[in-house]
């Protein structure tokens, strides 16, 4: 038996998440009957309701109350281009998600059709501000994530000002609660055989076509950004065809954070990148780790299209106002995203909540999102990490023109 164990650790968290897609699936085909087995789905998603809110609270507090100065007008160019990446994609996400909505499969336990929703522009804002200004231990408790974030950010800034030692000890409790994410993560295998096997015998394969479109939609928006957008934002930026730099972002960082699904753990390949272009150091050491934090356009597209898959679920009917706003609130989210694989999903019901979507179906989408996480996860961290790479040389090539220095390609 430990020897099994031992096995099994050692394979990568993709290969045993699909070894569990793939005995769901083939249990869900034989023995759909056995609906003992997808309690396994539902401890899972419920451990991620737990951990969740307390995630979302403790690193973005933790990332303002550590939050060092930027390193001049480079880094502000920086900072600027990793703000305008983000939301460009967020807005093209908006845009394919309204010319090709998908629907997603939920549980059949879920009283879908009798949530109350908003949809009114004015009510949504009035909710959106109610809920900035919510108490905050309340805010956790009902996982009101928009008032966690606001709570987040004001602690956040409030810390930033007392000892380095109070620091120190939050940002200890944000790598404690980023390993206990990693702990119910490494559950992901078991816990997504479960949710398979209940798709799979309530839905049957007709399920999995649905998750197909979805991820078709998802990889179609992360392409468009890294082969179009990022290119044109670069383009405007240099004044210089952007393709020579675009692709050895891509070969040189994408392909490794395909694989690492951490654009944290892609933070030395970013460096040696930039050292390889003959970036200064002084920004490139600022700006990796920082984008690896903020910078997260494949964050943004994945809140984005989740939260609107849920919305076309249930037929929510969502105007252009609100469509900005979900924009603007997927951008910002994304910034808080967990370094760990699969982070951004943690964020989703944040966007949900936008639109009067409860807790718990929110989490249903979130473990959908794992479900097709193998590939999604992937392509994300690929243009984040690349990304942060892609804009710090823009940036700094900006510079080098100005001054009359030949750029490296």
């Amino acid at each position: 038996m430990n020897s099994i164990f031992k096995a099994w650790m050692k394979l990568g968290l993709i290969q045993r998440i699909l070894i569990g897609m793939v005995i769901g699936l083939i249990l869900g085909l034989t023995v759909p009957q056995f609906t003992a087995i997808g309690i396994l789905g539902n401890i899972f998603v419920g451990a991620l309701k737990a951990i969740a809110p307390i995630l979302v609270f403790v690193l973005v507090m933790s990332s303002l109350a550590s939050a060092k100065s930027g390193t001049g007008s480079n880094m502000k160019s920086v900072i600027l281009l990793y703000g305008i990446g983000t939301l460009a994609s967020a807005l093209i996400a908006v845009a394919v998600n309204n010319f090709f909505p998908v629907s997603i499969a939920l549980s059949s336990d879920l009283e879908i059709t009798g949530t109350e929703v908003t949809t009114n522009i004015a009510e949504v804002l009035k909710t959106l501000v109610m809920n900035l200004v919510t108490n905050p231990v309340s805010a956790l408790y009902n996982a009101n994530y928009i008032g966690i974030l606001s709570w987040a950010i004001i602690f956040g800034i409030a810390i930033k000002n007392t000892s380095e030692g109070t620091k120190k000890i939050l940002s200890d409790i944000a790598d404690a609660t980023s390993q206990v994410v990693k702990w119910v993560i490494n559950c992901a295998p078991f816990g997504i055989l479960g949710l398979v096997f209940t798709t799979v015998s309530e839905t049957g394969i007709s399920g999995f076509a649905t998750y197909g479109k979805l991820l078709i939609v998802l990889v179609s928006c992360m392409l468009g950004v890294a082969l179009i957008l990022n290119p044109l934002i670069v383009f405007f930026t240099i004044k210089q065809n952007p393709y020579p730099l675009v692709f050895k972002c891509l070969r040189e960082s994408a392909i490794t954070a395909f694989f690492t699904r951490s654009s944290a753990a892609n933070i030395p390949v970013n460096m040696e990148l930039c050292k390889s272009l003959g970036l200064d150091e002084d920004t490139y050491s600022v700006s990796i780790p920082l984008g690896a934090t903020v910078n997260m356009a494949g964050a943004a597209i994945t809140i984005t299209t989740m939260s609107l898959a849920a919305v076309h679920t249930l037929g929510i009917s969502v105007d252009l106002p609100t469509m900005l706003i979900l924009s603007i609130l997927a951008s910002v989210a994304a910034a808080g995203t967990s370094g760990v694989a699969g982070g951004s999903l943690m964020l989703i019901p944040l966007a949900c909540s936008l639109f009067g979507i409860s807790n718990d179906i929110a989490m249903q989408v979130v473990g959908i999102g794992f479900i097709i996480g193998v590939i999604q996860d992937s392509c994300e961290t690929a243009l984040n990490s690349s990304t942060d790479a892609l804009f710090t040389a823009a940036a700094e090539f900006r510079l080098w023109r100005k001054n009359g220095k030949a750029l490296p390609f």
